[in-house]
C-alpha cells in the first residue's frame, strides 16, 4: 500500500515537472552558426548601428548641404477702422471722419538660390556622403565584434564543459576506487582509513563538479545575454574545439588595413578636411540669386487715396562680402585644421594598436599550437596511467595515495589540454577579427 502511494507521488511529481517546466525536457541545442545568426538578428547594438545608418543616409541630401533653392510664400489681409481729423489754413480743406474702413491685402512669392559661396555646398555634400559611408563602416565593425564575442563565449562554454567531463571521468575512477576499498574491507584486507579517504575524495570531486556546473551555467548566461535571448533559457552545446593551423602573419597584417574601424578612421580624416574647406568658405564672398512675385492691394473708404494696387515680378542678385568679424572665421578654420590633425593621429594610433594586437595574438597562437600536441600526448598517457594504477590498486600493488596522485595528474593534464586548445582557438579568433577575416562560421 505504501509502495503504491510512493509510486503515485513520484508520477505526480514527474507530471508536475513536465507541466510547469517543459523547457527542462526540450533544451535547445545550439550550434556556432545558429548562435552567430541569432546575435546578428537580435543584438540591440546592431539595431542601433542600423538606425544610425538610416539617419546618415537621410541626412545625405543636397538640400541639407545648402545647395537647393529656398522657395517661400507669404500673405496678409488686414481690415481696420480709422478715425481721421485734418485741419488746414484754408478751412474749406478741413476733413474729419470717424471709423473709416480700410483694407490692406498683400501677398508675395519668392525664391533664392546660391550661385557662389566658396565651394561650401560642394564640400558639405561630399562630407555628408562620407559620413553616411562611415556609418556603414561602424555597422560592419559592430557585426564583426558581435561575431567575435559570440565565438569566444561559445568556445568558452565548450572549455568549461570539457573541464566538467574531465571531472566526471575522475569521479568515475573515485567510485571504482571506493568500490574496491569496500570489497577489500569485506574480506579484511582494507582498513577504515582507506575507506574514509576514498569517500572524502569522492565527495570532494562531486563538490568540484557542482562548482564547475555553476561556471558552465554562468558562461551560458553570458552567451544568452549577447544573443539577446532570455537568460534563463536552457541550451545545450555539443561541439569540439578545432584550431586552424594554416594562418599566416603577413596576409593578416595586410588585410588589417581593410578593417572597418581603420577605414572609418581614415574617412573621418577626410570629413575633417572637408569641414576645413567649409569653414574657409565663410571668408569668401557669396552670391545669391533672387526671384519672385509681389502683390499689394489697399482700399480706403475715406481719405485722399481710396484705392492703391501694385503687383509684378522681380529678379535680382545679392552679394555678401565678409570684411571683418574679429577673425572668428579664421580661428574656426585653424581649429578645424587641428581637429584634422588629431583624427589623423587617432587613425595612426588605431593602426599601431591593431598591429600590436595581431602580433601578440600571433605569438600566442604559435606558442599554443606548439604546446597542443604535447598536451594531447600527456593527456593520453595520464589516462593510461590512471587505468594502470587503478588496476594495481585493485591487486593491492598500489596504495590509495598512488591512485589519488594518478587522478590529480589526469585532471591536470585534462585542464592543460583544454586550456591550450581554448587559448589557441581564442588567438585564432582574435587574429581573424583584427585581420578582417572573421566571416560567419
Amino acid at each position: 500500500m505504501w509502495q503504491n502511494k510512493t509510486i503515485s507521488m513520484k508520477r505526480f511529481i514527474i507530471y508536475l515537472s513536465i507541466f510547469f517546466f517543459p523547457g527542462l525536457l526540450h533544451a535547445q541545442q545550439l550550434t556556432l552558426k545558429d548562435a552567430v545568426n541569432i546575435a546578428l538578428n537580435k543584438n540591440l547594438g546592431i539595431k542601433i548601428a542600423e538606425n544610425n545608418v538610416k539617419i546618415a543616409e537621410t541626412n545625405n541630401n543636397y538640400g541639407i548641404a545648402g545647395g537647393m533653392p529656398v522657395v517661400s510664400a507669404s500673405g496678409s489681409d488686414v481690415e481696420q477702422l480709422t478715425s481721421l481729423e485734418q485741419k488746414y489754413a484754408n478751412p474749406a480743406n478741413n476733413k474729419s471722419s470717424n471709423n473709416a474702413r480700410s483694407n490692406q491685402l498683400s501677398a508675395s512669392f519668392g525664391a533664392s538660390v546660391p550661385i557662389y559661396n566658396g565651394s561650401k555646398v560642394a564640400n558639405a555634400a561630399k562630407r555628408l556622403d562620407l559620413t553616411a559611408s562611415i556609418s556603414n563602416d561602424y555597422l560592419k565593425s559592430r557585426i564583426a565584434f558581435i561575431t567575435y564575442n559570440v565565438m569566444t563565449k561559445y568556445y568558452d562554454i565548450i572549455r568549461q564543459e570539457s573541464y566538467a567531463a574531465t571531472l566526471e571521468r575522475s569521479i568515475e575512477v573515485s567510485r571504482q576506487k571506493l568500490d574496491i576499498v569496500k570489497a577489500q574491507q569485506s574480506v579484511g584486507v582494507a582498513n577504515n582509513a582507506d575507506l574514509f579517504q576514498a569517500q572524502v575524495d569522492l565527495n570532494t570531486q562531486l563538490q568540484n563538479l557542482q562548482a564547475q556546473q555553476l561556471v558552465i551555467d554562468q558562461a551560458k548566461t553570458d552567451l544568452l545575454t549577447v544573443l539577446t535571448l532570455k537568460q534563463d533559457s536552457v541550451i545545450t552545446i555539443k561541439d569540439t574545439i578545432i584550431v586552424a593551423t594554416d594562418l599566416q602573419l603577413a596576409p593578416i597584417l595586410q588585410s588589417m588595413e581593410q578593417h572597418p574601424d581603420l577605414i572609418a578612421a581614415g574617412k573621418q580624416v577626410q570629413v575633417d578636411q572637408y569641414l576645413e574647406k567649409e569653414t574657409a568658405a565663410y571668408r569668401y564672398p557669396s552670391l545669391t540669386g533672387n526671384a519672385g512675385y509681389n502683390y499689394n492691394y489697399t482700399r480706403n473708404s475715406d481719405g485722399f487715396s481710396l484705392l492703391n494696387q501694385n503687383y509684378g515680378p522681380y529678379l535680382g542678385v545679392g552679394v555678401n562680402i565678409p570684411i571683418f568679424n574679429g577673425s572668428v572665421y579664421k580661428r574656426r578654420q585653424e581649429i578645424a585644421g587641428i581637429n584634422t590633425s588629431n583624427d589623423r593621429l587617432i587613425r595612426d594610433t588605431l593602426g599601431i594598436n591593431y598591429t600590436g594586437n595581431i602580433v601578440k595574438s600571433w605569438q600566442a597562437y604559435n606558442n599554443n599550437l606548439m604546446q597542443l600536441q604535447t598536451a594531447k600526448d600527456n593527456y593520453e598517457l595520464s589516462g593510461k596511467l590512471l587505468d594502470l594504477v587503478l588496476q594495481r590498486f585493485q591487486l593491492k600493488q598500489a596504495t590509495i595515495i598512488d591512485v589519488k596522485t594518478a587522478q590529480q595528474s589526469f585532471e591536470n593534464a585534462g585542464y592543460l589540454l583544454i586550456n591550450v586548445s581554448f587559448a589557441a582557438k581564442s588567438a585564432e579568433i582574435r587574429l581573424k577579427y583584427y585581420g578582417n577575416q572573421l566571416g560567419q562560421p
